[in-house]
């Protein structure tokens, strides 16, 4: 970032979590952020932490899924804390179920957060990105794009991800807009809690389940997350565009 530009970035889903852990890392990196979730006053924690730290943070309550919603705030964004030209969709539910028992309704929630909340808010905030001939994509995709018991409909999400993330690479990229996504694997956050309480273990016992297959031997943190989107975010990441990176400990693809 050069020293007379300050970024506006904006992170789904981030009042917790890997979420909130990206959007307090982008703006210890000097840029304006943007914290949406599903309520606003879910948001305060890590709007207040951004703030105590001599940030810029708005925190606004939207439903990713909801058209009208969105360009709301996309436009309350840009009218209060600058023209959106980073933009993190992290935002994402789980309806986890076997498929003989998993229900329309928990395949479609799914779908609808992370699929039609990633097209709804990159499609609103590519006029910003495009008008100031920069612009930074990046989507959370997830290991489970690669197939996981218990989530046909997370890793078709997942995997969309991975399709949608290579089209807006493409057609934006001539406009100095790149687009990438983070592939995540075993991460500890309240998501994996729910995996682990879904399937009856204790969490204790499924991080050590984890890590043991783990080549770097550690369970991934936020913050692994957090500096990953970091570098696609900045200036710096402009010849990577299309791309999957998984954050995994080790090669998963």
């Amino acid at each position: 970032m050069s020293e007379t530009t300050t970024r506006t970035a904006i992170v789904t889903g981030g009042a917790r979590g890997i979420g909130a852990a990206i959007a307090e890392r982008l703006a210890s990196d000097g840029m304006n952020v943007a914290v949406i979730d599903l309520r606003e006053d879910d948001t305060a924690d890590v709007v207040g932490r951004i703030r105590a730290a001599g940030g810029t943070a708005l925190g606004i309550g939207a439903d990713v899924a909801d058209e009208e919603q969105v360009a709301g705030a996309v436009q309350r964004v840009a009218d209060e804390v600058g023209a959106p030209t980073v933009l993190v969709n992290n935002a994402g539910v789980i309806r986890d179920n076997m498929l003989f028992k998993m229900t329309r309704d928990e395949f479609d929630t799914v779908l609808g957060v992370h699929l039609t909340g990633n097209f709804l808010m990159t499609r609103a905030v590519q006029g910003h990105m495009v008008e100031q001939k920069f612009g930074r994509v990046i989507s959370l995709s997830s290991t489970s794009a690669l197939g996981n018991r218990g989530q046909t409909n997370y890793s078709a999400a997942k995997a969309g991800i991975q399709g949608m993330t290579k089209t807006y690479a493409i057609e934006l990229g001539k406009f100095g807009v790149t687009a990438n996504a983070i592939a995540p694997g075993f991460i500890e956050t309240d998501m994996t809690k729910a995996t682990a309480e879904r399937v009856g273990v204790d969490f204790d016992d499924f991080v050590k389940a984890a890590v043991s297959q783990i080549p770097v031997a550690r369970s991934g943190k936020p913050e692994d997350i957090a500096h990953t989107a970091s570098f696609l975010a900045s200036e710096g990441s402009g010849f990577v565009s299309g791309q999957v990176i998984y954050v995994a400990g080790g090669p998963k693809a």
